[in-house]
């Protein structure tokens, strides 16, 4: 299965998104995207196919996101993929694309929606969440 999951690994959601991924036994095309970010298209075509809009794959914590005004309603959404990418903290993380679909990933088992390879053993978050019980099955609260 084809996998690309655009990466912060500074972030605890996208680490354990990645690690779900690869729980499926998907090693999976890993982008850290402050390093490289997507391109304009890519980032428009990836909010469309989650089924967001660009202000809903917007990140406010951590980012510049107050300072440069964005909080503001009357911007476009062109204005806003223009922050984005000039400071690609902004970008919402993780996005994670499959044949199956495209999600941003906020709660990480969200990924499990567009896998098509079953969890191979338990999964436990690092804050200590049971995702996946012993049996391989998703534990849903």
């Amino acid at each position: 299965m084809n996998v690309t999951i655009f990466h912060n690994p500074e972030c605890g959601t996208s680490r354990n998104t990645l690690a779900l991924i690869r729980n499926a036994g998907i090693e999976p095309e890993v982008i850290e995207y402050l390093l490289q970010p997507p391109s304009r298209e890519q980032l428009k075509e990836m909010i469309a196919k989650a089924g967001l809009t660009v202000r809903g794959a917007l990140r406010e914590k951590g980012t510049p996101y107050a300072e440069l005004g964005l909080v503001a309603s009357g911007l476009t959404d062109e204005q806003l993929l223009d922050a984005m990418l000039e400071h690609p903290i902004l970008i919402n993380r993780p996005f994670v694309i499959s044949p199956i679909g495209v999600r941003l990933c906020r709660p990480s088992e969200v990924v499990l929606d567009i896998l098509s390879e079953p969890q191979r053993g338990p999964f436990i978050k690092e804050d200590g969440e049971v995702v996946i019980d012993g049996q391989g099955r998703r534990v849903r609260r």
